[in-house]
Formats: structure tokens, C-alpha cells, sequence
């Protein structure tokens, strides 16, 4: 098999041939067409993500292609099922092993390089926003909203019945969200967020907000989080981790979620697997249209985490194999 292969922590990524992967009874061996690039792969290969691989390591967290061997265990995939992964790195390979658990067969309909985008985007924000009980007729805030995993967010948040607000650095940016159908957008280069977000909400600010940003967006959102409002806490793209006063969240009866879907993967795969499943149902429907803003050779993963890290791109980046 080929991976690209992290010889240590924050060194050069190289391509390299490697022998095939070992298969235990509740794993299933895929032949991986496609992979998705990730923000978390970046701090994956520099030792900075929450799951720690010791190097040499091969990053990559989703995947798709077709099972090739199944283990003792496994009953529910077969050899040559069309299938979507998740993994703890070693997404970015001609050949991956993954638990059955972290398996999910992909509509007929649905090709490989879009397969590859959806677990961990689509994954994330559809439990993160079940996690934020986010009802219909709720105002939703998405930072980020052209991002990988903002434009899911904003998606699943209008197939749920939310008034979607979109928030992104630059009107094209913002136009993506837009086209994706959120209901209002906001370029925060050029408008203040919270002097917005308080504009079109009529004062009263923002039922739920999905935050893969922190920083000063973060402190945005704590000014214009309306009574009873749940703020998700999704990652840190800014860079900066915020510093939450806990005044502010008692007088306004805020709730702050910590929301790291990886977790639940081991803490409660079913429930994992029942969002998924339903997330794939939004697909089938037409609901979800995952944006897929461009392809490249796995000989060129340096390139792609170097675009993802600019903040360059909008939507997913994926590999393909």
C-alpha cells in the first residue's frame, strides 16, 4: 500500500510504500478512493490534536472506497460494499483499517470524493446541533459558514427548520453560505458581528450558536446570545482559545456546550452511528449538497493541509487515490 507518512511531529510529509495493514476480528479492511482533508489533520501531525499517534504516523480521518476484507467479527458489511469511514488517522493511504463502528455503507447515488467529505463535517454539526437542541423557528448563528464544517452546519440548520444566520470572512465567502441556504449572511471583514446579529434578530440575538472559530468571534457571539441561549463550542480556527467570564453567562442564563465529536465515536458509537444514518437521509432527500471546492493527488497532502490552514478554501478539500 501507499500512505503519505509524518516521520515526526511537525516534520515534512512523505509518500511512501508501506506493507499492508494487520485485521482484527471487529475491523474491516477498505480499498480508499478518496479521502477528506481536515483542520484536525493539521494538529494531528504536529502532536496538537486531542487523539495522540506517536510517529511515524499517517494522518487522515475520513475516507471512503470499498471493503475488501471484513473480520471475523463483523456481520454487518460484506466485501465490495460502497462505504464511508471514519479512522484515528491513516485516511490518507490507498489502504485503511477501520472498525466496523466507524463504517457506513453510501447511497448508490453517492460518488467517492462526496462520500469522502461528509463523516466528520457533516457528522460534527448534525450531532453538535442535535446536542444544542436546536429547535424550528430558533435563530442559528454559524461562524465559519463557508468553511468544512460551517457549511454543513448551515445546511443541517435550515433542514431542521432554523432561521440560519451565515458569518465568513469576505462577501464571496459569504455568498457561498447564502447559496447553501442560509437565510441571512454577515462578512465579519467588514461588519460588526454582534451590532448585526442583534439588527436582524430584532435585539433579541441568537438562539444557538456553532462556533469552530473562538477568538474574537466567540466574544461576538457572548454579546448578541439571546436569553437562554447555547453556544457550541466546535474548535478554534482563529487560533485563539477564548477565556469565558462565567458573569456573563449567569446573567443572561447561557449555556456554553464543549462539543468534540471524535469523542463520542468511543463513548457512544450507536448514537454516532443513528446520526449518520439520519444525516445520509438529509442527502437522499436533497437536503444536503456537500461543496466540494477542489481534488488533489494524495502525492500532494502538503499542499492541501497548507491551503486548508490559509483559510483559503470554502467547503471540503478531499484526496483522492
Amino acid at each position: 500500500m501507499h500512505a503519505v507518512v509524518c516521520p515526526q511531529f511537525g516534520a515534512a510529509l512523505e509518500l511512501r510504500e508501506l506493507p499492508p495493514l494487520s485485521l482484527a476480528a471487529h475491523q474491516v479492511r477498505i480499498r480508499v478512493a478518496a479521502a477528506g482533508v481536515n483542520f484536525a489533520d493539521s494538529l494531528f501531525i504536529q502532536g496538537k490534536y486531542q487523539e495522540k499517534v506517536a510517529p511515524p504516523l499517517v494522518p487522515g480521518m475520513e475516507l471512503a472506497g470499498t471493503v475488501e476484507q471484513v473480520g471475523a467479527d463483523v456481520t454487518e458489511l460484506a466485501v465490495g460494499d460502497r462505504v464511508m469511514a471514519n479512522v484515528t488517522g491513516g485516511g490518507f493511504a490507498s489502504e485503511a483499517v477501520a472498525d466496523w463502528t466507524d463504517v457506513h455503507k453510501i447511497p448508490d447515488a453517492m460518488d467517492f470524493v462526496t462520500a469522502a467529505a461528509f463523516p466528520v463535517a457533516y457528522g460534527t454539526s448534525h450531532l453538535g446541533l442535535l446536542k444544542a437542541a436546536l429547535r424550528p423557528g430558533e435563530v442559528l448563528v454559524v461562524h465559519g459558514a463557508a468553511g468544512g464544517v460551517g457549511l454543513t452546519a448551515v445546511e443541517i440548520g435550515v433542514a431542521m427548520g432554523a432561521t440560519v444566520i451565515a458569518t465568513a470572512g469576505g462577501a464571496e465567502k459569504v455568498q457561498i453560505a447564502l447559496d447553501h441556504g442560509a437565510h441571512h449572511g454577515i462578512d465579519y471583514k467588514a461588519e460588526d458581528v454582534r451590532a448585526k446579529v442583534k439588527e436582524l434578530t430584532g435585539g433579541r440575538g441568537a438562539d444557538v450558536v456553532y462556533d469552530p472559530v473562538g477568538g474574537e468571534i466567540f466574544d461576538a457571539s457572548l454579546r448578541s446570545i439571546a436569553p437562554d441561549g447555547r453556544i457550541l463550542v466546535i474548535g478554534f480556527a482563529s487560533g485563539n482559545v477564548p477565556q469565558i467570564p462565567a458573569n456573563h453567562l449567569l446573567v443572561k442564563n447561557v449555556t456554553v456546550i464543549g462539543y468534540w465529536w471524535g469523542a463520542y465515536r468511543k463513548l457512544n458509537p450507536l448514537l454516532v452511528r443513528q446520526s449518520m444514518n439520519d444525516a445520509l437521509d438529509m442527502w437522499a432527500q436533497g437536503k444536503l449538497h456537500p461543496h466540494v471546492s477542489q481534488t488533489l493527488p494524495l502525492a500532494q497532502a502538503s499542499e492541501a493541509l497548507a491551503l486548508l490552514k490559509s483559510r483559503a478554501v470554502s467547503g471540503k478539500l478531499v484526496l483522492t487515490i
